[in-house]
Protein backbone atom coordinates (compact mmCIF):
# COMPACT_ATOMS: atom_id res chain seq x y z
CA UNK A 1 0.00 0.00 0.00
CA UNK A 2 3.29 2.48 -0.22
CA UNK A 3 2.09 3.35 -3.58
CA UNK A 4 -0.99 5.48 -1.84
CA UNK A 5 1.54 7.53 -0.20
CA UNK A 6 3.20 8.23 -3.19
CA UNK A 7 2.65 11.68 -4.83
CA UNK A 8 3.73 10.00 -8.26
CA UNK A 9 1.20 8.09 -8.22
CA UNK A 10 -1.06 10.21 -7.50
CA UNK A 11 0.09 11.78 -10.87
CA UNK A 12 -0.17 8.69 -12.50
CA UNK A 13 -3.55 8.47 -12.21
CA UNK A 14 -5.00 12.14 -12.29
CA UNK A 15 -3.01 11.42 -16.10
CA UNK A 16 -5.09 8.79 -16.63
CA UNK A 17 -8.18 10.44 -16.24
CA UNK A 18 -7.44 13.49 -18.10
CA UNK A 19 -5.91 12.35 -20.83
CA UNK A 20 -8.67 9.32 -21.48
CA UNK A 21 -10.89 12.28 -20.70
CA UNK A 22 -9.18 13.85 -24.05
CA UNK A 23 -8.94 11.07 -26.08
CA UNK A 24 -12.93 10.60 -25.85
CA UNK A 25 -13.55 14.17 -26.47
CA UNK A 26 -11.67 14.24 -29.40
CA UNK A 27 -11.82 10.97 -30.97
CA UNK A 28 -15.86 10.65 -30.70
CA UNK A 29 -15.93 14.61 -31.67
CA UNK A 30 -14.14 13.58 -35.43
CA UNK A 31 -16.65 10.88 -35.14
CA UNK A 32 -19.85 12.73 -35.05
CA UNK A 33 -22.17 13.76 -38.37
CA UNK A 34 -22.19 17.50 -39.15
CA UNK A 35 -23.52 16.94 -42.26
CA UNK A 36 -25.75 14.44 -44.42
CA UNK A 37 -23.54 11.40 -46.37
CA UNK A 38 -21.12 8.70 -45.17
CA UNK A 39 -18.87 9.21 -42.50
CA UNK A 40 -14.99 9.44 -43.60
CA UNK A 41 -13.39 6.23 -42.28
CA UNK A 42 -9.81 8.03 -42.32
CA UNK A 43 -10.77 11.25 -40.93
CA UNK A 44 -12.30 9.07 -37.59
CA UNK A 45 -8.81 6.72 -37.88
CA UNK A 46 -6.55 10.16 -38.09
CA UNK A 47 -8.55 11.71 -35.27
CA UNK A 48 -7.95 8.87 -32.50
CA UNK A 49 -4.73 8.00 -34.05
CA UNK A 50 -3.33 11.13 -33.91
CA UNK A 51 -5.00 12.02 -30.40
CA UNK A 52 -3.88 9.23 -28.77
CA UNK A 53 -0.14 9.93 -30.12
CA UNK A 54 -0.75 13.37 -28.91
CA UNK A 55 -1.37 11.96 -25.38
CA UNK A 56 1.07 9.40 -25.29
CA UNK A 57 4.00 12.59 -25.87
CA UNK A 58 2.02 14.69 -22.99
CA UNK A 59 1.83 12.04 -20.31
CA UNK A 60 3.45 8.81 -21.39
CA UNK A 61 6.52 9.49 -18.99
CA UNK A 62 3.88 10.59 -16.08
CA UNK A 63 1.47 7.37 -16.25
CA UNK A 64 2.76 5.28 -19.27
CA UNK A 65 -0.51 6.55 -21.31
CA UNK A 66 -2.85 3.33 -21.52
CA UNK A 67 -5.64 5.62 -21.77
CA UNK A 68 -7.27 2.10 -22.48
CA UNK A 69 -8.26 -0.60 -19.72
CA UNK A 70 -7.22 -3.65 -21.84
CA UNK A 71 -3.69 -2.03 -22.09
CA UNK A 72 -3.87 -1.47 -18.61
CA UNK A 73 -4.83 -5.26 -18.53
CA UNK A 74 -2.26 -6.43 -20.53
CA UNK A 75 0.42 -4.73 -18.35
CA UNK A 76 -0.86 -6.34 -15.75
CA UNK A 77 -0.51 -9.55 -16.99
CA UNK A 78 2.55 -9.20 -18.12
CA UNK A 79 3.14 -8.93 -14.22
CA UNK A 80 4.39 -5.15 -15.08
CA UNK A 81 2.70 -3.38 -12.51
CA UNK A 82 0.04 -4.08 -9.12
CA UNK A 83 -3.29 -4.91 -9.04
CA UNK A 84 -3.84 -1.58 -7.03
CA UNK A 85 -2.46 0.64 -9.63
CA UNK A 86 -3.80 -1.51 -12.30
CA UNK A 87 -7.37 -1.23 -10.38
CA UNK A 88 -6.78 2.71 -9.96
CA UNK A 89 -5.88 3.05 -13.82
CA UNK A 90 -8.80 1.47 -14.89
CA UNK A 91 -10.95 3.54 -12.94
CA UNK A 92 -9.64 6.78 -13.07
CA UNK A 93 -9.88 5.70 -17.60
CA UNK A 94 -13.15 4.95 -17.29
CA UNK A 95 -14.53 8.15 -15.03
CA UNK A 96 -12.67 9.79 -17.85
CA UNK A 97 -13.97 8.53 -20.67
CA UNK A 98 -17.60 9.47 -19.07
CA UNK A 99 -16.52 13.14 -18.37
CA UNK A 100 -15.26 13.86 -21.77
CA UNK A 101 -18.58 12.40 -23.59
CA UNK A 102 -20.21 14.31 -20.93
CA UNK A 103 -18.48 17.58 -22.27
CA UNK A 104 -18.51 17.02 -25.54
CA UNK A 105 -21.96 16.32 -25.51
CA UNK A 106 -23.04 19.38 -23.72
CA UNK A 107 -21.07 21.28 -26.20
CA UNK A 108 -22.79 19.56 -29.57
CA UNK A 109 -25.86 20.77 -30.97
CA UNK A 110 -29.05 18.18 -30.54
CA UNK A 111 -28.89 17.55 -34.17
CA UNK A 112 -25.58 16.77 -34.29
CA UNK A 113 -24.92 13.89 -31.31
CA UNK A 114 -27.05 11.01 -32.66
CA UNK A 115 -26.01 8.28 -30.76
CA UNK A 116 -22.52 10.12 -29.68
CA UNK A 117 -20.55 7.61 -32.18
CA UNK A 118 -21.49 4.84 -30.04
CA UNK A 119 -19.84 1.57 -31.46
CA UNK A 120 -22.38 -0.43 -33.34
CA UNK A 121 -21.86 -3.86 -35.07
CA UNK A 122 -22.39 -3.49 -39.19
CA UNK A 123 -25.54 -5.15 -40.38
CA UNK A 124 -24.53 -8.70 -40.79
CA UNK A 125 -21.48 -9.05 -38.67
CA UNK A 126 -22.59 -11.66 -35.97
CA UNK A 127 -21.16 -10.91 -32.46
CA UNK A 128 -18.63 -14.01 -32.57
CA UNK A 129 -17.80 -12.25 -36.15
CA UNK A 130 -17.25 -8.93 -33.87
CA UNK A 131 -15.32 -9.88 -30.66
CA UNK A 132 -12.96 -12.03 -33.15
CA UNK A 133 -12.12 -8.67 -34.72
CA UNK A 134 -11.97 -6.89 -31.35
CA UNK A 135 -9.37 -9.50 -30.18
CA UNK A 136 -7.26 -8.74 -33.29
CA UNK A 137 -7.31 -4.89 -34.00
CA UNK A 138 -6.34 -5.13 -30.24
CA UNK A 139 -3.65 -7.97 -30.44
CA UNK A 140 -1.91 -6.05 -32.88
CA UNK A 141 -2.10 -2.90 -30.76
CA UNK A 142 -0.98 -4.28 -27.76
CA UNK A 143 1.62 -5.65 -29.20
CA UNK A 144 2.77 -2.37 -30.64
CA UNK A 145 2.55 -0.64 -27.44
CA UNK A 146 4.91 -3.25 -25.74
CA UNK A 147 7.31 -3.24 -28.22
CA UNK A 148 7.75 0.39 -28.34
CA UNK A 149 7.97 1.13 -24.79
CA UNK A 150 10.06 -1.88 -24.10
CA UNK A 151 12.69 -0.78 -21.98
CA UNK A 152 15.31 -3.35 -22.99
CA UNK A 153 15.44 -2.40 -26.76
CA UNK A 154 18.70 -1.13 -27.59
CA UNK A 155 18.60 2.22 -30.46
CA UNK A 156 15.00 2.64 -30.70
CA UNK A 157 14.02 3.79 -33.90
CA UNK A 158 11.39 6.77 -34.33
CA UNK A 159 8.96 8.04 -32.33
CA UNK A 160 7.10 5.89 -29.62
CA UNK A 161 3.98 7.94 -29.51
CA UNK A 162 3.61 8.11 -33.69
CA UNK A 163 4.26 4.34 -33.72
CA UNK A 164 1.42 3.97 -31.14
CA UNK A 165 -0.77 6.32 -32.79
CA UNK A 166 -0.45 4.58 -36.34
CA UNK A 167 -0.72 1.17 -34.58
CA UNK A 168 -4.36 2.87 -33.80
CA UNK A 169 -5.02 4.66 -36.88
CA UNK A 170 -4.59 0.90 -38.97
CA UNK A 171 -7.05 -0.72 -36.04
CA UNK A 172 -9.80 1.85 -37.16
CA UNK A 173 -9.41 2.24 -41.11
CA UNK A 174 -9.65 -2.00 -40.93
CA UNK A 175 -12.36 -2.22 -37.74
CA UNK A 176 -14.84 0.62 -38.42
CA UNK A 177 -16.51 -0.97 -41.17
CA UNK A 178 -16.93 -4.26 -38.57
CA UNK A 179 -17.55 -2.87 -35.09
CA UNK A 180 -16.72 0.40 -35.50
CA UNK A 181 -13.28 -0.19 -33.91
CA UNK A 182 -13.87 0.08 -30.29
CA UNK A 183 -10.16 -1.53 -28.95
CA UNK A 184 -10.76 0.06 -25.74
CA UNK A 185 -13.60 -0.31 -23.41
CA UNK A 186 -13.61 3.17 -21.90
CA UNK A 187 -14.38 4.65 -25.04
CA UNK A 188 -16.71 2.05 -26.10
CA UNK A 189 -18.44 2.71 -22.63
CA UNK A 190 -18.80 6.27 -22.53
CA UNK A 191 -21.41 6.80 -25.43
CA UNK A 192 -23.13 3.56 -24.28
CA UNK A 193 -23.44 5.00 -20.70
CA UNK A 194 -24.67 8.32 -22.32
CA UNK A 195 -27.24 6.94 -24.83
CA UNK A 196 -28.15 4.30 -22.25
CA UNK A 197 -27.77 1.81 -25.36
CA UNK A 198 -25.66 -1.20 -24.36
CA UNK A 199 -26.59 -3.45 -27.40
CA UNK A 200 -23.83 -6.01 -27.99
CA UNK A 201 -21.73 -3.85 -25.44
CA UNK A 202 -20.21 -6.58 -23.95
CA UNK A 203 -18.81 -7.40 -27.34
CA UNK A 204 -16.14 -4.12 -26.93
CA UNK A 205 -14.96 -5.39 -22.89
CA UNK A 206 -14.40 -9.00 -24.06
CA UNK A 207 -13.07 -8.87 -27.36
CA UNK A 208 -10.33 -5.86 -25.95
CA UNK A 209 -9.83 -7.54 -22.60
CA UNK A 210 -8.90 -11.32 -24.32
CA UNK A 211 -6.79 -9.31 -27.13
CA UNK A 212 -4.92 -7.41 -24.51
CA UNK A 213 -3.88 -10.45 -22.48
CA UNK A 214 -3.10 -12.42 -25.82
CA UNK A 215 -0.64 -9.94 -26.87
CA UNK A 216 0.94 -9.11 -23.46
CA UNK A 217 1.63 -13.22 -23.16
CA UNK A 218 2.71 -13.81 -26.61
CA UNK A 219 5.14 -10.75 -26.63
CA UNK A 220 6.27 -11.23 -22.81
CA UNK A 221 6.54 -14.93 -22.88
CA UNK A 222 7.38 -15.83 -26.00
CA UNK A 223 8.74 -13.14 -28.48
CA UNK A 224 10.63 -11.43 -26.10
CA UNK A 225 10.55 -12.83 -22.63
CA UNK A 226 11.29 -11.34 -19.63
CA UNK A 227 13.27 -13.70 -17.15
CA UNK A 228 11.71 -12.83 -14.28
CA UNK A 229 10.67 -15.57 -11.51
CA UNK A 230 7.21 -16.46 -10.24
CA UNK A 231 7.96 -14.80 -6.99
CA UNK A 232 9.27 -11.68 -8.85
CA UNK A 233 5.94 -11.38 -10.56
CA UNK A 234 3.94 -12.05 -7.54
CA UNK A 235 6.12 -9.24 -5.88
CA UNK A 236 4.91 -6.53 -8.43
CA UNK A 237 1.65 -7.51 -8.60
CA UNK A 238 1.26 -7.19 -4.61
CA UNK A 239 2.81 -4.05 -5.15
CA UNK A 240 6.18 -4.10 -3.32
CA UNK A 241 8.15 -1.53 -3.18
CA UNK A 242 10.81 -1.06 -5.62
CA UNK A 243 14.52 -1.35 -3.86
CA UNK A 244 17.53 0.12 -4.77
CA UNK A 245 21.23 -1.74 -5.01
CA UNK A 246 21.36 -1.58 -1.17
CA UNK A 247 18.23 -3.30 -0.41
CA UNK A 248 16.68 0.20 0.75
CA UNK A 249 13.72 1.68 -0.76
CA UNK A 250 14.54 3.85 -3.46
CA UNK A 251 12.41 6.82 -3.45
CA UNK A 252 10.33 6.27 -6.52
CA UNK A 253 6.50 5.64 -6.63
CA UNK A 254 6.65 4.44 -10.16
CA UNK A 255 7.45 1.20 -10.95
CA UNK A 256 10.52 0.96 -13.61
CA UNK A 257 9.12 -0.76 -16.06
CA UNK A 258 5.98 2.30 -16.46
CA UNK A 259 8.67 4.61 -17.41
CA UNK A 260 7.97 4.77 -20.94
CA UNK A 261 9.95 7.09 -22.46
CA UNK A 262 7.44 9.11 -25.46
CA UNK A 263 9.72 10.73 -27.49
Amino acid sequence: MWELRSASFWRAIFAEFFATLFYVFFGLGASLRWAPGPLHVLQVALAFGLALATLVQTVGHISGAHVNPAVTFAFLVGSQMSLLRAFCYMAAQLLGAVAGAAVLYSVTPPAVRGNLALNTLHAGVSVGQATTVEIFLTLQFVLCIFATYDERRNGRMGSVALAVGFSLTLGHLFGMYYTGAGMNPARSFAPAILTRNFSNHWVYWVGPIIGGGLGSLLYDFLLFPRLKSVSERLSILKGARPSDSNGQPEGTGEPVELKTQAL
